[in-house]
């Protein structure tokens, strides 16, 4: 299993008209963390499109549990559980400073070419950087 947290402060622009943080940000800190998650690991977004290769979402979940305010340094945990293949999922964990979950979800990814737009097999660098946290090595 592979677990990375990220920390995101919440500005004023991501609020709503009530104080509270706008439940569409929520994806948003979700691909916050889902990238650099990756980059933590050595794949880089920018690098696979440079040759080619995208990961659209093509699901998208989220529950909320209690709000989210500005100025708030949150924890967003970012989790993929099982080793990646055709499909990649990701779990997120949202917590505010008191560490209290705020909120979760999942989303998941395929690989696609660039060209065609037709899936294709986990790039080797993705299938190499997930290796050690499936394997124990």
């Amino acid at each position: 299993m592979f677990i990375y947290r990220h920390k995101i402060r919440t500005r004023y622009n991501h609020t709503d008209r009530m104080g509270y943080v706008y439940y569409g940000r929520y994806a948003e800190f979700f691909e916050e963390a889902r990238v650099d998650a990756l980059r933590s690991i050595g794949v880089s977004y920018k690098k696979m499109e440079e040759e080619g290769m995208y990961s659209p979402v093509i699901t998208l979940r989220v529950n909320y549990y209690q709000p989210l305010y500005y100025d708030e340094l949150i924890t967003v945990e970012a989790i993929v559980p099982v080793m990646p293949t055709l499909r990649t999922k990701f779990i997120f964990k949202v917590y505010n400073e008191k560490g209290e979950l705020t909120a979760d979800g999942e989303t998941s990814l395929v690989f696609v070419d660039g060209i065609t737009r037709k899936p294709v097999r986990l790039p080797e660098v993705v299938e190499k950087a997930f290796e050690p946290f499936f394997t124990g090595n």
